[in-house]
């Protein structure tokens, strides 16, 4: 008699046995590096709670896609952080703010080796923190903000970005920034939604790395109830609909239903953002040696891809793609 149990347990057996009939596998090109590049400063900076993670000068981040590059990675997204702040975010769309002039420095370093996106909103710009213009009540205006999108989205596209990555919840925005990149002559730009991007308690370290505040309030009320799945499906769809070329989850371990559920729905490529918190939290167990690092990294990363993602956004991305 055979037992499938047994069975199970001899192909179980040893580490090569396991290698050749493992149904996920995980690979460098299933990475994209979030990088920070700051105005103003004369040095990359570290950032206290995403070790190993810098704010970079533009010639920092230079040496930064260098190595990118040797390691296989294909691609990056890119977030900046202006020297000025303002009420509606101006520097964002200002063709020589610091994220239009970082696209086009990688750009020189990597031509078409790389694909470079570039992260669309304006909560690392305003001086408040919200990602669209703030109303007298504390609201944000949609309609308004949507406006500025289009600005946003003419400018990266005119410095050279590969692939546009909305995330700043707005109804309608994926439409409204398929529109102004079409009237620009844009039309081969791809369009990469943060369709279901829940208000997580995760993103701590990343409002660190991009000297984002908030205040007297957070972002509940535009971004998705973490209690609903339903939701992220209607807005997965909406955004298909108004012409996204991609859809994106965010948080991903927390997740992962998210994501094979959007898998079933869709046959469009998704990403699942690996979110600062979830980085800085593996860091912070690694650090005190209560779990091993790397094993529950790849781990974790493998779980995204067996969910249903193609490509994950991680600030594990370089340390990772030098293990595999």
């Amino acid at each position: 008699m055979i037992f499938p149990q047994q069975r199970l347990r001899r192909l179980r057996k040893n580490g090569a046995i396991r290698r050749l009939i493992s149904e996920t596998a995980l690979n460098v090109d299933d990475f994209v590096a979030p990088l920070f590049v700051r105005e103003g400063i004369a040095e990359a900076q570290p950032i206290a709670s995403l070790p190993g993670i810098f704010q970079h000068t533009r010639d920092s981040l230079k040496a930064e896609i260098d190595e990118i590059l040797n390691l296989g990675i294909p691609s990056i997204i890119l977030f900046g952080i202006p020297a000025k702040k303002d009420a509606t975010g101006t520097e964002a769309w200002n063709p020589d703010g610091i994220v239009q002039q970082a696209i086009t420095d990688c750009k020189s370093v990597s031509g078409d080796d790389l694909v470079i996106m570039s992260d669309l909103c304006v909560d690392e710009y305003t001086d408040h923190g919200h990602c669209g213009v703030v109303k007298e009540d504390g609201s944000v205006d949609n309609d308004l903000t949507l406006d500025l999108y289009k600005k946003i989205a003419v400018a990266q596209a005119n410095a050279g970005t590969d692939l546009i990555a909305p995330s700043g919840m707005m109804d309608g925005q994926v439409a409204a920034i398929r529109q102004a990149l079409d009237e620009n002559g844009n039309l081969d730009i791809p369009i990469l939604a943060y369709s279901a991007k829940y208000a997580s308690g995760l993103y701590g370290p990343f409002r660190e790395a991009a000297n984002v505040t908030l205040e007297n309030s957070d972002r509940k009320s535009y971004q998705q109830d973490w209690r609903n799945k339903r939701e992220a499906m209607n807005e997965i769809k909406a955004d298909l609909n108004e012409g996204a070329d991609m859809i994106m989850v965010k948080p991903a371990i927390t997740y992962l239903d998210i994501i094979a559920q959007a898998r079933e729905i869709t046959d469009v490529p998704i990403g699942a953002y690996h979110v600062s918190g979830e980085y800085a939290m593996i860091k912070a167990a690694g650090e005190k040696g209560w779990i091993d690092e790397k094993q529950v990294a790849i781990e974790q990363l493998t779980a995204v891809k067996r969910s249903g993602a193609n490509f994950i956004l991680t600030y594990f991305a370089k340390e990772i793609a030098s293990c595999l």
